[in-house]
């Protein structure tokens, strides 16, 4: 598709703001309005734009309104995690179509199944897929791919329910959550800050001055990877801290330290921290020395980034619970750092990740007109 550079300004503007007039759309692109009315008609014409109904002005007359025509098309949007996958399909102007939840194992009929319910004959123009892993270019030109055997599976198994020849990116789904963090969740009005993730696994995602922190191997954030433990007698172990913090550790230290009086033992995080929070004195000592690993984990964070704000997300970390002891531990050993919980929860990946494909879809057919995201 071969449209004019006036058009491809307007589209991005449509795509951005969902609705506008044509004097909107030119205070929007820069553009004078004859230049507007042109690209417009061009817009048009493709089946990229539509008249979607009329504005009355102030002096009285109407204004057409337009929107996005059905050949802007499609993306998906699909967060890969440890145990579920959350799938989206919107358009690019961001409105919800279709969307779907299921098991890992399931993902690729979860993606599917949101396919079929985009609407029919739109192009899907963009995939990003949310994975728990680093990612890096294929062999020979083959594309993304994550770059060990965490999510490399999972991702092949997804991958065959996805038509051939459409762009597929890879990202970080802690990135993802970042992101989602920075435009709809707790560091709105903030742009520089670190996410931190502890669930099945940690990770961290850091921004600065609005933008991802990727790194040279797109591995920046990869705290599973600190040296864990750190003293002359042991080792330190690959991955261990990751393993240290993880839930499935989480849960082993609440049985080593559970007794017989106490009830019985939490199976899962969800039931030791509503044990916690019932006032259950083993769960909360096994909840406050966990808050305060995790703030020894910001701490780290905060003497290499000194974000100024940290968000604990993740099944584990977003529970409010920790607050404390994370805010206590932080204080005690680096300055001062707001501390807060994630705003998004367990959408917030999913939510990050239907924002990169939105803009990468709008750069599809754009070709390259830059898009904030």
């Amino acid at each position: 598709m071969h449209l004019s550079e006036s058009a491809r300004a307007v589209f991005a503007v449509l795509a951005a703001v969902g609705t506008a007039t044509r004097p909107q759309l030119a205070a929007g692109a820069g553009l004078s309005k004859p230049t507007v009315s042109s690209a417009v008609a061009e817009l048009e014409a493709a089946g990229l734009a539509a008249c979607s109904g009329t504005a009355s002005g102030g002096t009285g007359r109407s204004a057409a309104v337009y929107g996005l025509g059905a050949a802007a098309g499609a993306v998906v949007a699909v967060d890969l995690g440890p145990s579920r996958t959350q799938v989206r399909g919107c358009a690019l102007d961001g409105t919800l179509l279709a969307q779907g939840t299921g098991s890992r194992p399931d993902a690729a009929a979860v993606v599917s199944q949101v396919l079929a319910e985009l609407p029919a004959g739109a192009p899907l123009r963009a995939v990003v897929v949310a994975v728990g892993d680093v990612t890096t270019q294929g062999r020979e030109g083959a594309g993304e791919r994550p770059a060990t055997a965490k999510a490399g599976p999972a991702f092949d198994a997804m991958a065959v329910a996805l038509p051939p020849g459409v762009p597929i990116h890879l990202e970080n789904n802690v990135n993802c959550a970042a992101l989602a963090e920075l435009h709809e969740g707790a560091a709105r009005g903030r742009d520089t800050f670190g996410y931190l993730r502890i669930g099945v696994g940690i990770g961290l995602g850091v921004v600065i001055g609005g933008q991802v922190l990727r790194g040279a191997n797109h591995a920046a954030g990869e705290v599973a990877r600190l040296p864990y433990p750190w003293d002359e007698d042991r080792e330190p172990r690959h991955e261990g801290l990751e393993e240290h913090l993880g839930a499935r550790s989480l849960l082993r230290r609440a049985a080593g330290a559970w007794q017989d009086t106490d009830g019985p033992r939490p199976r899962t995080a969800e039931r030791l921290f509503a044990l916690a929070d019932a006032g259950h004195t083993r769960a909360c000592a096994v909840v406050g020395r966990h808050a305060a690993d995790v703030g020894r984990l910001a701490a780290a964070a905060t003497a290499v980034l000194d974000p100024g704000l940290i968000i604990l997300g993740g099944d584990v970390g977003s529970n409010p619970q920790l607050l404390p002891g994370v805010r206590a531990e932080l204080a005690r050993l680096s300055w001062p750092t707001e501390v807060v919980s994630s705003a998004l929860g367990d959408s917030g990946t999913v939510v990050g990740a239907t924002e990169l494909a939105v803009a990468r879809g709008i750069q599809t057919v754009t070709d390259g007109v830059p898009v904030k995201h």
